[in-house]
């Protein structure tokens, strides 16, 4: 793969995280809707300001490479969103399984990032890609044990 080709490869896969976060962001929006729970509340929005900030520290490493940012959510997510509505219609939402769906969500995000960590044409010894991907999964393992912890302490 030509240096042109490897750098179009970049931008592709760090677009594709852009999107990964932005499914994460409207998953929590969601979860906000079904809750009123202060706490979830708080913990939502950190949740959706943590992937604004990674979406704007990808935007802006695709920008050093030349590249345009991508917008809006994958396909799969959309799917996913659309699941998740039309069984909150059928299903009453209570505060576990809003947790569930949370961390589905981040064990979703959490693939993506270990799948791009393991692209080695990505990362192609690109020491800043390596820590921002490690720095930005960090966060989401985080996360999920948050949302994990939180949905185990829940009775059902």
């Amino acid at each position: 793969m030509g240096v042109l080709q490897h750098i179009q490869h970049q931008i592709s896969a760090l677009n594709d995280l852009i999107k990964i976060n932005n499914n994460r962001i409207t998953g929590y929006q969601k979860a906000l809707e079904d809750t009123d729970d202060t706490n979830l509340v708080l913990l939502f929005n950190e949740h959706i300001d943590q992937s604004k900030n990674y979406v704007t520290e990808l935007k802006e490493y695709i920008h050093v490479l030349g590249g345009q940012p991508a917008d809006g959510t994958t396909l799969s997510g959309k799917f996913y969103h659309t699941w998740v509505n039309l069984k909150a219609a059928f299903i009453n939402k209570d505060k576990h399984g809003i947790l569930s769906d949370c961390e589905y969500g981040e064990d979703i995000i959490i693939k993506y990032y270990r799948k791009a960590q393991d692209d080695k044409e990505l990362i192609w010894e690109d020491d800043k890609v390596v820590n921002l991907l490690a720095w930005q999964l960090n966060g989401f393992k985080t996360a999920h044990d948050t949302i994990k912890g939180l949905r185990d302490s829940v009775t059902v």
